[in-house]
């Protein structure tokens, strides 16, 4: 069974699956996130949703690239967690079942090519109590301890 993590699941609502990979970019002691202003602000681990028949690995570049521009290479999976919302960009409740990979950042294509994201470098021990989900939240501080930044 994967570990939940935030709001319990309504019991009168049905929930979509929806898989999604999202990675850890460090550098030094800096992490490279999303900074998503709408549909509310909120800082995130870059990545999204895999499309169907979409491999994990092709949607992992793909959502980076559109998130933050950036070319990234070396995923290596951590783990997964699965969490229940509501997606208001897609009137969807679903259950996101969220695999984290870390990588290493290569370098920056491009700006960002979804609109409302923006790239940003900051510290990891800054990122870790600014990033949306506790989730994303988990793997990262594991990831810092794992690796002595913590």
């Amino acid at each position: 069974m994967i570990r939940r993590f935030g709001e319990q699941p309504l019991s009168d609502i049905s929930y979509t699956p929806r898989p999604g990979v999202y990675v850890i970019l460090p550098q030094d002691h800096n992490l490279l996130v999303t900074f998503q202003t709408e549909p509310a602000p909120e800082y995130q681990l870059p990545g999204g949703g895999v499309d169907a028949g979409e491999h994990p690995i092709a949607a992992l570049h793909r959502e980076v690239m559109e998130e933050t521009g950036w070319i990234i290479g070396t995923p290596k999976r951590l783990g997964a967690f699965r969490r229940f919302t509501y997606m208001p960009e897609y009137d969807l409740y679903a259950e996101k079942i969220c695999t984290i990979y870390v990588a290493n950042p290569i370098y920056q294509r491009c700006d960002p090519l979804e609109e409302f994201h923006h790239a940003v470098w900051m510290d990891m021990e800054t990122a870790l109590p600014l990033l949306g989900n506790e989730g994303d939240a988990h793997f990262l501080e594991r990831f810092m301890m794992l690796n002595g930044y913590l």
